[in-house]
């Protein structure tokens, strides 16, 4: 399946120079740091005023979709071919913990309750807060996009108030995803829900399962997938690709509001930004 990552067009180009023109300067320097929760502005589906391409005119904070020059997802090389400034280490200390599934609109999220434990790497130690799914994959792995993507999302302290994001791949095969399977009954109480619509899981969710026997990644720096596509995001995609059931991804896309049949935002341009291997190791026992 292609996707385009290109935004090229006169009538677009036109909008977006005007847009910025107008666009006073602190709306971008403040613009919010979460990704939205809310899908009533925006759209995957092209073609649309909502559309991926015209997210960056939408509102004053999410300018960054269009003219950010560090954005998500992209084409992440071969290990053979990775360039990056140098190859480094992250550490995982997952717990099971309480969690409430969300329909977001857009997506189904697992946010955390409780303590889930944290991720370390370059020295900044994050707390894991949610996950979520894309489908397709967002990003390419050697060119190819999968059928499934987790997003692990985690915050540093508000002092810092920095994101990384742990990215893990899936396609269909033979064999199903544990986590999935544990959220299945939950999604279908949820499924075509209004947005926001909520159920507090009976069972802890173990935020070690998706990602176990995954400890090598690819590291660079990116932006949110969503609006407001803040920038400076730690993104680590697994290398390994794990199987999911067919009837785990299409539950998934029944489940959200509209139906969509893809919720995976197009390939941006690299722009020369490096890519590097990062080695994961669990700490005291609690990794995956």
């Amino acid at each position: 399946m292609a996707w385009s990552s290109g935004m090229a067009g006169v009538p677009i180009a036109t909008a977006v120079l005007v847009f910025l023109l107008l666009l006073p300067l602190s709306a971008v320097r403040h613009a919010r740091a979460q990704e939205t929760d809310t899908e009533e502005e925006f759209s995957y589906r092209s073609g649309r005023d909502t559309s991926p391409d015209r997210w960056g005119l939408l509102r004053p904070d999410w300018a960054a979709c269009y003219w950010g020059r560090q954005q998500s997802p992209i084409r992440v090389p071969s290990a053979g071919r990775v360039v990056g400034p140098r190859n480094g280490h992250l550490a995982r200390t997952y717990r099971s913990s309480p969690a409430t599934l969300v329909n977001r609109g857009h997506d189904i999220m697992v946010r955390f309750d409780g303590d889930a434990g944290s991720l370390e790497m370059d020295g900044v130690s994050y707390r894991l807060r949610q996950m979520h799914w894309h489908s397709p994959s967002e990003h390419a792995l050697d060119g190819r996009r999968y059928d499934l993507e987790l997003h692990m999302l985690h915050q540093s302290d508000k002092a810092s108030n920095k994101y990384a994001v742990v990215a893990q791949l899936f396609q269909i095969g033979e064999h199903r995803d544990e986590t999935l399977h544990l959220l299945e009954r939950y999604i279908e109480r949820i499924a075509d829900r209004r947005k926001g619509h909520e159920e507090e899981l009976e069972d802890e969710v173990d935020p070690r399962r998706p990602v176990r026997g995954s400890d090598t990644f690819y590291k660079y720096t990116g932006s949110f997938t969503t609006p407001p596509c803040t920038e400076g995001i730690a993104w680590a995609v697994a290398t390994r690709v794990r199987h999911v059931a067919r009837h785990q991804v299409e539950l998934l896309r029944d489940a959200v509001h509209d139906h969509a049949r893809m919720n995976a935002r197009p390939l941006q341009e690299a722009n020369g930004r490096g890519v590097a291997l990062y080695y994961s190791w669990p700490r005291s026992g609690d990794g995956s």
